[in-house]
């Protein structure tokens, strides 16, 4: 992804050193289903939630990863991110085998919206948001979604997340397609999951 487009300051591609702060932009995004997830895979490792999700920034493959990540930086620290990538032509055969049932409902949707440039993290901290970042990072994603010769853009938002779903509407995201939720134990607000699409 970072070879195809060049970001201008103050954008840019992630880098390794950015994994806890991709831990804690990928949670928020996540509405705590990430901490969740991790936090069930910590008690396997011995190793604390935050741990598992900065190792799992650090990979070099897999959706969450550095190398799919764009960041938005203010004096120096990560205030904002993105996180997206290219959806297959084809559902990968065999995929729903042995996943957990939490992310069934969030590959469904996917399954629906092939060779998109899927926004699967888009957030900023509490402190900087209301100043447009989320906006920029959606239109960096739409220059790497046409550099990548994708058919248009999706993304994932709970339905009670109403101040993202207003973001993507206005910068001309529809809804698509929805799934309840799979909740477990977590404790994440809403009761379903609502695919966005935009089309280039």
């Amino acid at each position: 992804m970072r070879a195809i487009i060049d970001l201008e300051h103050p954008h840019r591609a992630a880098t390794l050193d950015d994994a806890a702060a991709l831990a804690v932009l990928v949670n928020m995004a996540g509405e705590g289903m990430p901490e969740y997830l991790w936090g069930k895979m910590a008690q396997e490792s011995g190793e604390s939630a935050w741990e598992i999700g900065e190792q799992r920034a650090r990979r070099e493959t897999g959706g969450f990863s550095y190398r799919n990540s764009v960041v938005r930086e203010e004096n120096g620290s990560v205030v904002a991110g993105l996180i997206a990538y290219a959806l297959a032509a084809e559902p990968e055969p065999g995929r729903f085998d042995g996943m957990p049932p939490m992310f069934v409902p969030l590959q469904e949707l996917e399954d629906m919206v092939p060779n998109t440039w899927y926004v699967n993290v888009l957030a900023t901290l509490p402190e900087h948001r209301g100043r447009g970042f989320g906006g920029e990072l959606l239109r960096v994603a739409e220059e790497l979604a046409r550099a990548n010769a994708c058919t248009g853009l999706s993304l994932i938002v709970a339905d009670a997340n109403h101040g993202a779903r207003r973001l993507y509407a206005r910068s001309g995201y529809e809804e698509v397609a929805t799934r309840p939720m799979v909740k477990e134990d977590w404790d994440g607000s809403g009761e379903g999951w609502v695919l966005m699409k935009r089309a280039l």
